[in-house]
């Protein structure tokens, strides 16, 4: 008797537990999905009703006129095309050659790949500042307004190298060495061993170059501004953007007329929407290549 009361009280304390787990998780979803929905809301909806109230998740007065006025700007797709190609090319030619040097440094019988990590893993920290990167790409590579700035800069980044070198590490040292006996090389047994099995991490290596790719807008700004990319131009619009009604503007005009806050928002929607539809793809490489190159430091 004492037996199944105890079941019955272990058994109402796990669903008790259950109903407080499913609570919060449903509060974290809300918490999670509610900035996305009021931007959302936002960008749909009228300017003048955003002025008076933004707290909201659905638009009460539905329109495109913001969407209208961000895609009237004539060079709109040449920036698109520009942000895609320097998207596609800098994350392929990142992934490669942060490969590249992640298996050098993975390698036990490079005398000197401690001192080289650790001179990689200096720059996370320290940096040379704007000034000196700006005249090392404009005056000494004379790269100002040209395709390469946006690709050699950002070609390799530290975190990237590390992550994908523990990855590596993980990797059995049995495979090498029997590509060895068989007579393969460094660039062998890198290319048809290492890759093949890198798949998990270069593909949460190339989201977050291709995330980096997309999103920057800064070094249009100040070394290429004769190739806008989509980031720096919808910036201009946010920053161009003002009401412009007159007081004794007709309902048409009203309705048509669009608000910073307004135009903020479907900004915001039109440059990360791109990144939400490739995620999905990449999510399980993405949280393989995390786990898996969290096993070594």
């Amino acid at each position: 008797m004492a037996k199944n009361d105890f079941q019955k009280k272990s058994g109402g304390s796990e669903k008790t537990l259950d109903y407080i787990l499913l609570v919060f998780c449903l509060l974290l979803i809300v918490i999670t999905v509610y900035p996305f929905l009021n931007v959302l809301a936002i960008s749909l909806n009228d300017s003048m009703d955003t002025m008076r109230n933004v707290n909201f998740i659905i638009p009460r007065k539905f329109t495109l006129s913001n969407y209208s006025y961000i895609f009237k700007q004539h060079n709109l797709g040449s920036a698109f095309m520009m942000s895609v190609a320097r998207t596609l090319i800098g994350t392929g030619v990142g992934v490669i050659c942060t490969a590249m040097l992640a298996y050098v440094l993975s390698r036990k019988d490079f005398y000197f790949h401690k001192s080289f990590t650790i001179l990689f893993i200096i720059t996370m920290y320290v940096s040379g500042g704007m000034i000196p990167e700006y005249l090392l790409l404009t005056r000494t590579l004379k790269m100002s307004n040209s395709f390469w700035v946006y690709i050699i800069p950002g070609l390799i980044w530290v975190y990237n190298v590390i992550l994908m070198r523990s990855f590596i590490e993980g990797l059995p040292d049995a495979l090498q060495e029997a590509a060895r006996l068989d007579g393969a090389n460094d660039f062998v047994i890198f290319s048809k061993v290492i890759l093949p099995l890198c798949t998990p991490s270069m593909a949460t290596v190339a989201l977050f170059y291709a995330v980096g790719q997309w999103n920057s807008f800064m070094d249009t700004y100040l070394y290429a501004r004769d190739l806008p990319t989509l980031q720096y131009v919808l910036y201009e619009i946010m920053e161009q953007a003002s009401i412009r009604v007159d007081p004794h503007a007709s309902s048409a005009q009203l309705k048509n007329a669009v608000s910073p806050m307004s135009v903020r928002m479907a900004i915001t929607i039109v440059a990360t929407v791109p990144i939400l539809i490739v995620y999905p793809f990449l999510q399980k490489y993405f949280v393989g290549g995390m786990t898996l190159g969290a096993v070594k430091d």
